[in-house]
């Protein structure tokens, strides 16, 4: 299920119902590279675009389009010159994935919005309340989620 997020919709009506929605390489890659500020957050020494894409194999020119839209976004800060690089703005545990999500992709789930037919109704209102109910849950999902324990593990 690579590029997925998979979630529960739990609805009286519906019951139970599955659903894996793809997100783009680009969120995926925005959520490793925030992950990875996320992992030096509070330190003065910023790391460079070079640095966050070795560590994250991304593609550095891609990854500077995507610090671009993260920092339009508000998520991230950056600073030119020799002491220069990306930083986060807000603490981790503050930045949900939703805020990557619409920062970069700007819906977390887009809705044609065709009611047309018989059924359209029906179809358009079953689909907006998953959409609501991935939006919820995205907004639960911060970026401290994605950060790894850096701690060392010992074994007895």
């Amino acid at each position: 299920m690579d590029g997925c997020i998979v979630f529960w919709v739990y609805n009286l009506r519906y019951r139970r119902i599955w659903s894996g929605v793809k997100i783009s390489l680009k969120v995926e890659y925005a959520c490793r590279v925030l992950a990875q500020l996320a992992g030096t957050y509070g330190r003065s020494e910023l790391p460079h675009v070079e640095e966050l894409a070795r560590a994250e194999e991304i593609p550095s020119n891609y990854l500077v389009q995507i610090l671009n839209e993260l920092r339009s976004g508000g998520l991230i800060v950056s600073r030119r010159g020799k002491q220069g690089g990306y930083a986060l703005s807000r603490r981790p545990e503050e930045i949900t994935l939703y805020d990557i999500i619409t920062a970069i992709d700007g819906e977390v789930l887009a809705i044609s919005g065709d009611s047309k037919g018989a059924s359209g109704d029906r179809v358009s209102r079953a689909w907006a309340e998953i959409a609501a109910a991935l939006e919820q849950h995205t907004k639960v999902v911060t970026l401290e989620n994605f950060v790894a324990d850096s701690r060392p593990m010992y074994y007895i």
